[in-house]
């Protein structure tokens, strides 16, 4: 009897423990989000293709706001090419979004210098457009992970040597960007590059096609892209989480980018 009764209170214990375990688990936790001022925020680049080239111009706002471009109107752009003007910007029909008046390619080894100025501040940045890379090929490649295949992208150049290089690998599938990733040459200075871009294709079917745009940039611009992946936990687990360091004047965050352009495309058989 005393077994019995025992086993009793001990399940009479537990229920009670459940019961206020889930309890714990339903209630409300209020998240005081303070309102922050909003920043501008500049969106730009500079390629070495014959195009209209584009600066995007918004606003933060707060987390409770929908998520959407905040673009900021009547803004003035210079832009400069090693001290010369060379183009002129004017505003698209979508607020916040400026092209040059006329179509343009950027010279590597040039220094770029962007003034923006919108609502009573200006903003600056600079970025030099390295020499370029071109993108060879783009290869497939599978690995075993924990018993499952799993298949991948692989961006193949020739990398220069005795010449600090950084990269950047925008891939897109069916119009749409999938992966935007960055890597340096630190390990493999002037020698055959064989990049995988970890970016599962086992969603994509027979016909299909993968485009990668492969950008070589200069390392403040390396140093956004790295720091905005490693937020969203490229390469490892997230850190904490804080404004990628921005190559703009003033306060303002964003990037702007002066690089030089070369893509392939790859068909899924």
């Amino acid at each position: 009897m005393k077994s019995m009764n025992f086993k009793k209170y001990t399940r009479s214990v537990f229920a009670i423990f459940a019961l206020g375990a889930f309890s714990a688990c339903e209630k409300v936790i209020d998240l005081k989000l303070d309102e922050a001022v909003p920043v501008i925020v500049i969106d730009a680049g500079i390629s070495d293709l014959n195009e209209n080239h584009v600066v995007k111009i918004s606003k933060t706002y707060n987390f409770t706001d929908p998520n959407k471009f905040n673009g900021v109107s009547k803004a003035n752009i210079v832009l400069k090419a090693d001290g010369n003007v060379v183009a002129a910007f004017v505003e698209s029909t979508i607020p916040g979004v400026y092209r040059s008046v006329t179509k343009f390619k950027g010279k590597p080894g040039s220094r770029y210098d962007l003034m923006v100025t919108c609502e009573g501040k200006t903003y600056e940045a600079s970025s030099v457009m390295p020499a370029r890379v071109a993108l060879d090929a783009l290869t497939f490649k599978t690995f075993n992970f924990f018993g499952g295949n799993k298949s991948y992208i692989v961006a193949n150049f020739s990398d220069p040597a005795g010449i600090a290089n950084q990269y950047r690998y925008i891939l897109k599938t069916k119009g749409v960007v999938e992966e935007d990733a960055v890597s340096e040459d630190r390990f493999n200075d002037g020698n055959k590059v064989e990049n995988v871009i970890f970016y599962e294709l086992d969603d994509l079917v027979k016909g299909d096609s993968v485009h990668v745009e492969f950008q070589c940039v200069d390392r403040n611009v390396y140093r956004y892209f790295y720091s905005l992946g490693q937020n969203s936990g490229q390469g490892g687990p997230p850190v904490s989480p804080a404004n990628p360091p921005s190559n703009f004047s003033n306060g303002a965050l964003g990037v702007f980018n002066a690089h030089t352009s070369s893509s392939r495309t790859a068909v899924i058989k």
